[in-house]
């Protein structure tokens, strides 16, 4: 007995040696460090340089959002051109993966943002920013209708909470993307522990001195480390092996910003095509070129007749979203109302689309980022299509050879000049709003807004039709414009995220991968 309980403890003395032995040296329990395959150096050693590699491998899915993978489709016109406007000629394009919002932006969650706006800016010399910040209430006002109960109640009052927001024009909703952005990411590093906890607790009056991502990365805004950032569990090091407070891109914490989608996103996140295609299977056996056999007409078809088939039968004849029937017919008739929606809907009402995105036909237009141009189609690039360019870069302080932040804490950007753009073979302007337009080489030519057209370098592509337009609108390649500083009763908006990785989502390759062969070795 004596004899087994001397082997028993002889083991566990030899297990716990081992164990010891295999920590050495960044090997934890016989793992071997991760390394660069060009020099042979060890990651995350401080014995061997120090340099750290993250161990974020995927990017995580931001609140609110829902991932889409991209591919090719055709961009444009799905039937007749009834408008007879000749700017959405159908052209074939790629669309990057991205992530895009399940609903529209809804008053809640504006109400949200003025409520931290009017904690943190509180102050008299604060008031254009906070009045800045306010939606136009006065849209739903009308010369021949009686709309001042939506003036009144629409934005505050809680039965409206989760309907869309509406009133606000473009250059509000790319400020609220923004601003999300910086929320989203500060709540994580305070999760994470990077951040102290008690930060959220004293925002009021802090005004320029609030929490923004680049101000955060560039080393402009200071914040308390929490306890998680200063314990010996930290797994973010200093090359001499230090845990290390402050957070960097590269560690893959901190999402991409927010921000409006293009309108070539929009268009593919509409259409909802993942719906239709045959999916590969696990061994990715079957990999179909052409997935998309038929254009869908709308957001919500699946098959080009615009029915939708459950297993009970057809919802042949129920409304698939929020629009005007006809002339003077914007909910149908009392005890059968069609789309139980005078104006707008809530945010989650009527049927998502194949991605699971809720609206895109119908209930309010949507903001996208683009500038809008009648043949944009045509000059579009082939992948990632997008008019609204304005290259910048951060404005460094010359005095302090650093960067500055604006009244809003955000740190200031400034174009590019000719004379920095003038080498590049990819760009030679900065601003290239006008790029292909005809007019750019001709001094004193434009649009001339106002004047000649109602078109301009301030005007933005609204997509998705509304509670007030006729079905032509809902279709997904149909295309209006509305000036970035004028907003409407009919237009909202939805956020959307740029996509790093993988485009097939977490966990999946990128590319394709073949089992390699080794060579044969012939004998001289």
């Amino acid at each position: 007995m004596a004899i087994n309980m001397n082997w028993k403890n002889l083991t566990i003395l030899v297990s716990c040696a081992a164990m010891v032995a295999s920590c050495k040296n960044g090997k934890i329990f016989g793992k071997k460090p991760e390394k660069s395959d060009v020099t042979g150096w060890n990651y995350n050693d401080k014995n061997q340089g120090g340099y750290q590699v993250s161990k974020e491998k995927e990017q995580r899915t931001g609140p609110g959002l829902i991932f889409v993978q991209g591919g090719t489709f055709t961009m444009g016109a799905t039937e007749e051109d009834v408008m007879g406007d000749w700017n959405n000629a159908p052209r074939r394009v790629t669309v990057n993966s991205f992530y895009i919002d399940r609903t529209e932006v809804a008053n809640v969650h504006y109400r949200e943002y003025l409520y931290w706006i009017n904690t943190v800016f509180d102050g008299d010399e604060h008031a254009p920013i906070r009045n800045g910040a306010l939606p136009d209430t006065l849209v739903w006002r009308s010369e021949l209708a009686y709309n001042e109960p939506m003036v009144e109640y629409y934005f505050r009052h809680p039965s409206y909470n989760y309907y869309p927001v509406v009133g606000v024009t473009w250059k509000q909703a790319n400020d609220f993307c923004l601003w999300r952005t910086d929320r989203v990411n500060e709540l994580e590093l305070i999760k994470r522990g990077f951040i102290n906890d008690k930060s959220l607790k004293n925002i009021s009056g802090i005004a320029e001195e609030n929490f923004n991502t680049k101000s955060y990365l560039t080393g402009e805004f200071q914040a308390t480390p929490g306890k998680a950032a200063k314990s010996k569990k930290n797994t973010l090091k200093n090359p001499n092996g230090t845990p290390r407070t402050q957070v960097t891109f590269e560690d893959g914490i901190l999402l991409p910003n927010y921000r409006l989608p293009t309108e070539a996103e929009w268009e593919y996140a509409a259409l909802g095509y993942v719906n239709q295609n045959p999916q590969p299977s696990k061994k990715e056996g079957k990999r179909g070129e052409e997935l998309v056999a038929n254009k869908q007409v709308y957001s919500w078809n699946n098959n080009v007749n615009g029915l939708r088939d459950t297993r009970k039968g057809s919802w042949q004849g129920t409304f698939m979203a929020n629009f005007k029937r006809g002339s003077g017919d914007n909910m149908g008739v009392a005890g059968g109302l069609n789309d139980r929606a005078v104006y707008t809907a809530p945010v989650e009402s009527f049927y998502p689309n194949g991605f699971g995105i809720y609206n895109m036909s119908g209930n309010v237009n949507e903001w996208t980022a683009d500038v809008y141009r009648p043949l944009s189609l045509t000059d579009f690039d082939d992948v990632a299509p997008y008019r609204g360019n304005k290259f910048s870069t951060v404005d460094i302080d010359a005095s302090e050879n650093k960067p500055t932040r604006d009244s809003l804490g955000r740190i200031k950007y400034r174009m590019m000049t000719d004379d920095e753009s003038k080498d590049r073979r990819n760009y030679q302007r900065a601003d290239v709003i006008n790029y292909l337009d005809g007019d750019s080489l001709i001094q004193g030519v434009n649009y001339g807004y106002g004047i000649t057209t109602l078109i301009g370098d301030k005007s933005r592509v609204i997509k998705g039709g509304s509670w007030n337009d006729r079905a032509y609108w809902l279709s997904p390649g149909t295309r209006r414009f509305l000036e970035e500083d004028q907003a409407s009763s009919t237009v909202g908006f939805r956020c959307a995220m740029d996509r790093v990785g993988s485009p097939e989502g977490n966990g999946r390759k990128t590319g394709i991968n073949y089992k390699s062969r080794k060579q044969n070795s012939r004998k001289r």
